[in-house]
C-alpha cells in the first residue's frame, strides 16, 4: 500500500474545512484538538486556516474513555485545556483517525462537561472506517481501507508522519 501525503491531506483538509465553514455560515470557531494527534492536526488547521491563538483548545479524553476499566489510565494524561465555557460557541472537533468512533463518542461527552456549544463539527485527517458507533466525520482528509489487524498511526508534530503496522 502506497502510503498518502498527509501535507497534502493536511492542505485540502484546511481547504475543505474553510468551505465548510462557510457553506454553514460558521465564523469564530473553536478549534479543538484530541490529544495527541487530533492536536497536531488542529494545529496545522490554525495556522492554515489562520485562526488566533484563542481560538484553540485541546481535550485530553482519558477519564471519558468506555475502556478505561479494561485498560487502566494512560500513563500521560495531561488535562485538557479549553476556554471556560464553550457555551453557544461552534466547536470544531478534530482527530487524527476516526474507526469505532468511540474516541469521538468519548470527546463529546467531555465537551458537554464544559457547557452546551451551539454545534459541533466533525474533521478527522484519516478515516479507517471500522465503526462501531453511528458517528461519521463532517469533514476528512482522506480514506484508508486497511486488510484486518492493520493500524494506522500518525506520528508528529513536525513533521507529521504516516506509518502502517
Amino acid at each position: 500500500m502506497t502510503l498518502p501525503n498527509i501535507e497534502q491531506i493536511c492542505q485540502q483538509l484546511a481547504h475543505d474545512l474553510a468551505d465548510y465553514l462557510q457553506q454553514q455560515n460558521i465564523h469564530n470557531p473553536l478549534l479543538v484538538g484530541i490529544r495527541t494527534g487530533g492536536v497536531w492536526v488542529a494545529e496545522r488547521l490554525q495556522s492554515q486556516l489562520q485562526l488566533s491563538d484563542d481560538a484553540t483548545g485541546v481535550l485530553d479524553i482519558s477519564f471519558y474513555r468506555d475502556d478505561f476499566t479494561q485498560h487502566g489510565l494512560h500513563p500521560q494524561v495531561k488535562g485538557s485545556e479549553l476556554p471556560e465555557s464553550i457555551e453557544d460557541r461552534h466547536i470544531i472537533l478534530v482527530d487524527d483517525v476516526i474507526m469505532s468512533g468511540r474516541t469521538i463518542r468519548a470527546a463529546m461527552h467531555e465537551l458537554f462537561d464544559f457547557g452546551r456549544p451551539a454545534s459541533i463539527t466533525l474533521v478527522c485527517l484519516l478515516d479507517i472506517g471500522r465503526r462501531e458507533l453511528p458517528i461519521q466525520p463532517d469533514v476528512c482528509g482522506t480514506r484508508l481501507d486497511l486488510a484486518d489487524g492493520q493500524l494506522v498511526k500518525l506520528g508528529g508534530p513536525n513533521p507529521l508522519t504516516l506509518t502502517i503496522a
